[in-house]
């Protein structure tokens, strides 16, 4: 392995550092031209690593050479902040060691005028985002601006991968691949349960001539480091058994952020955030430094707390994923999870933000926040130990995205159908893509499809005279650069302070607090109070596209936002080893004696879920009969599952009324006395939960839920079937609603094979409707279904049954009705 050479030598003696191994592998590679995979730790030194190839290289060269080089590398991060902190800790020692190079970022923050003179004198190294790649590949000049590039390093790959900007990103890399022939890409990733789905992701998967290669980049792996610290938080109080607001110890949780020097504290969703803030500051007696960072506050008020956490200003942030990923945040000496972590990756990447070096322990402490999520956290606390992941399955490229990126190759300057096919394909998510599909997006971009070719909006590109697909208008260019990205949000409405209108005067506004969803402003009148950016703030009025609102004192139960993005569903992996745990009363004695005691009950009363079984439970209660089940497989695809259900009992003429569902099962109830049913034969739970409900059933469902226009709704705007912003104007979330509603019905009856409705299908398998893993849980339970009656409601089910009734309100008064509720409910289990 060859050394470093000067001046990086010196540099590193220095500071009394030795080189790792790491480090000169991807200095080797990069000399050999290969493309490789680096899977390693938090703290390993992964970005430096990446980016050693690159200073080597240009520190070789002569001024003059440098003066007048081009784009030689290119980082491309999943978030804006770990982009420009990147950048940040370049500059130390580029600028230690008199390197004439120039280090640009760019985002959506960048100047007008600076990202124009990017492109006409682009910097050495230019870190970015893939939205922002997206755009730079779609320019008229992109060839002439990547034909020189060496380096694509891609961080924090892991996390890129398992989206749609995953996708898009695919696809930008195989452009990149045809600009630049010579072009080596490294990926910098967390440990993953298949590396080699990284390692296709990195390299063309077919040769210009369209001929699979199955190439795999290299991989560099790190090993050791030292072992996390992890705890579970061991309650004063007994927890409950449904809810997640953790507020039995938020004491506890005040206690540890005392006692280290910067604590991160992490939840779920933006919702809990603003709770578990709140709750904090509350009994934030000392006035120590605690802070809020989630996605919808002002990107202003992220940023100063980002600087502060750098600066050791702060004692504590309550954050959500927005601080998951690989930015260096200070002297963080612990994390907190909030909740169940939902997978034992996930929770790998968090703790890995305390003591960010390779051979410091990280510590943290889980927080569950009710009895089912003590299990899970046990669970994942196991896995972590293993150093077992669960990573999710590589994707295959969603059609929605490719639409889009067709569009922009028409914008760069343009394309022949033949050519673009090749070049997608070399993509690993879309290796497998078919012509005729490819083809079928083409002219959906072209004219709509059949269904909407006579609307000469929908009719994005046409050809030239040289054969080349171009866009029709320049408007459309204009409207594709405007509606870039993968990520389509709820409609936000801005929340802005200002004072109560008058009659004949106007609402004055103020500084801007964040985003609220558009929906959860419409629910408020004049008068309601709510929780935003760690204060209760009094509504006052919608005008335009802001929540105009006043300080309040703290009120009786205020409303907290109630975010549609940031849940998480308990991983597949997690939950196969929750039933495991229950199923197997050895594994008992490492859980806590208020659970233990709880399963105990469980297990004299009815019967304990096996590791691979579905145990079904009917009883009667208050004049209606329960059908309560425990598959264990998230909350989407219990959603998805009851709604099927109630479909099926209600042919069965058993008068289904409703269900509710959590992570763990479901409750469907009705009229009719389920149990009499399954004893005389009329009702087949073998049947009821039989794989052909994913047939028909769904169809006909699809076919009228909701949940399916809003993930056709997402398709539409991603393939630039509707656009949110226009040249001087934007639609708002209602619309776009209307306008894809409307597509999506024309659809249905006129081309229920429009390449749309396909990559609707497509995402509800895995999205909000999560139908495969519903599928694989219909598999395994096959024949395997076990039925137990009773005579009144179960300690177990006690926890789903719980969920009827809830309002997504947080506060003592809603925990208080939660202990009542579920006080009954234990009183008639225990019966």
């Amino acid at each position: 392995m060859t050394g470093l050479p000067e001046p990086f030598a010196g540099w590193f003696a220095a500071r009394g550092w030795t080189p790792r191994d790491h480090q000169l592998a991807l200095i080797d590679k990069a000399r050999e031209g290969r493309s490789v995979l680096l899977v390693a730790p938090t703290g390993a030194g992964k970005t430096l690593a990446g980016f050693l190839p690159t200073l080597v290289d240009l520190a070789t060269r002569a001024p003059a050479e440098l003066d007048l080089a081009g784009l030689h590398t290119l980082y491309v991060s999943p978030l804006k902040a770990l982009a420009v902190d990147v950048a940040r800790n370049l500059e130390a020692p580029v600028s230690e060691m008199r390197l004439p190079l120039r280090i640009e970022t760019r985002t959506g923050d960048t100047p007008a005028h600076k990202r124009a003179r990017q492109v006409a004198r682009p910097p050495h190294v230019l870190m970015t985002t893939p939205e922002q790649l997206a755009l730079l590949l779609a320019h008229r000049d992109a060839a002439a601006l990547f034909g020189g590039l060496k380096r694509v390093v891609l961080d924090e790959l892991h996390a890129l991968v398992t989206s749609k900007r995953g996708d898009l990103l695919a696809l930008d890399l195989a452009r990149l691949h045809r600009l630049a022939p010579g072009l080596s890409a490294v990926g910098l990733s967390a440990t993953v349960r298949e590396p080699d789905d990284l390692r296709r992701y990195l390299v063309p998967q077919t040769t210009p001539d369209g001929e699979a290669t199955g190439a795999l980049a290299d991989l560099v792996t790190v090993t050791g480091g030292a072992r996390p610290r992890i705890g579970i938080l061991e309650a004063d109080k007994r927890l409950p058994l449904a809810g997640h607001t953790a507020m039995a110890s938020i004491p506890a949780i005040f206690a540890a952020i005392a006692a280290h020097k910067m604590t991160l504290v992490f939840v779920n969703t933006r919702m809990q955030a603003e709770f578990v803030f709140q709750e904090l500051w509350r009994i934030n007696e000392d006035g120590l430094a605690i802070a809020l960072h989630h996605g919808s506050l002002d990107a202003g008020q992220r940023r100063k707390v980002e600087a502060a956490m750098v600066a050791g200003r702060i004692k504590a942030v309550v954050c959500t994923a927005t601080l998951d990923l690989g930015i260096d945040w200070g002297d963080v000496d612990l994390v907190v999870n909030v909740g169940a972590p939902k997978g034992a990756s996930r929770l790998m990447q968090r703790i890995g933000r305390s003591n960010h070096r390779l051979d410091e322990p990280s510590q943290a402490m889980l927080v569950p926040a009710n009895r089912f999520e003590i299990m899970e956290c046990r669970a994942a606390l196991d896995a972590v130990e293993e150093a077992a992941q669960d990573t999710p399955e590589a994707r295959i490229g969603a059609l929605d995205v490719l639409a889009q990126h067709v569009l922009g190759m028409a914008c760069a300057d343009g394309f022949r159908p033949d050519d673009l096919y090749a070049e997608v394909t070399s993509a690993a998510p879309y290796a497998d893509l078919t012509r005729a599909r490819f083809d079928a997006v083409v002219d959906f971009v072209a004219t709509g499809g059949y269904a909407l070719k006579s609307y000469e909006r929908f009719a994005k590109i046409r050809a030239g005279a040289d054969g080349k697909l171009r866009p029709a208008t320049p408007r459309i260019a204009q409207q594709y650069r405007m509606n870039v990205g993968t990520i389509v949000e709820a409609a936000m409405l801005k929340v802005r302070l200002g004072r109560a209108p008058k009659p004949g005067r106007p609402v004055l506004g103020g500084r801007v607090l964040g985003e609220v969803e558009e929906y959860f402003a419409e629910t408020m009148v004049p008068g309601d109070t709510f929780i935003f950016a760690g204060e209760v703030l009094r509504f006052e009025a919608v005008s335009g596209n802001e929540v105009i609102v006043t300080r309040t004192a703290p009120g009786t139960d205020p409303k907290i936002p109630s975010y549609a993005g940031g849940k998480f569903p308990l991983s597949t992996f997690l939950a196969a080893r929750v039933r495991a745990m229950l199923a197997d009363p050895a594994e008992w004695d490492r859980l806590p004696a208020q659970l233990t005691e709880w399963l105990e009950t469980q297990r004299r009363k009815s019967l304990l879920p096996g590791a691979s079984d579905l145990l079904v439970e009917t009883f009667p209660r208050g004049g209606r009969h329960y059908l309560v089940a425990y598959p264990f497989e998230g909350r989407p695809a219990h959603q998805t599952l009851g709604m099927l259900l109630t479909r099926r009992l209600e042919r069965a003429r058993l008068r289904p009324l409703g269900f509710v569902c959590n992570d763990y099962g479901i409750a469907v109830w009705c009229l009719s006395d389920m149990t009499a049913a399954v004893s005389q034969g009329r009702l087949s739970l073998d049947d009821l939960f039989a794989e052909d409900m994913l047939g028909d059933d769904l169809e006909e469902w699809l076919a009228e839920s909701a949940l399916m226009k809003r993930t056709f709704r997402y398709c539409a705007v991603i393939a630039g079937l509707i656009e949110r912003r226009f040249p001087g104007q934007e639609k708002t979330g209602r619309q776009v609603t209307m306008s894809t509603d409307l597509v999506y019905d024309v659809l249905r009856r006129h081309q229920p094979d429009h390449i749309l409705l396909e990559a609707a299908r497509a995402d509800a398998a895995t999205g909000l409707l999560d139908i495969r893993r519903l599928a694989q849980m219909l598999a395994r339970v096959r024949g395997r279904i076990v039925h137990k009656p009773l005579e009144h409601v179960s300690p177990l089910a006690v926890s789903v049954m719980l969920e009827i009734g809830r309002e997504a309100v947080y506060g003592e008064a809603a925990e208080r009705i939660l202990e009542e509720a579920e006080a009954a409910l234990l009183d008639e289990a225990a019966a």
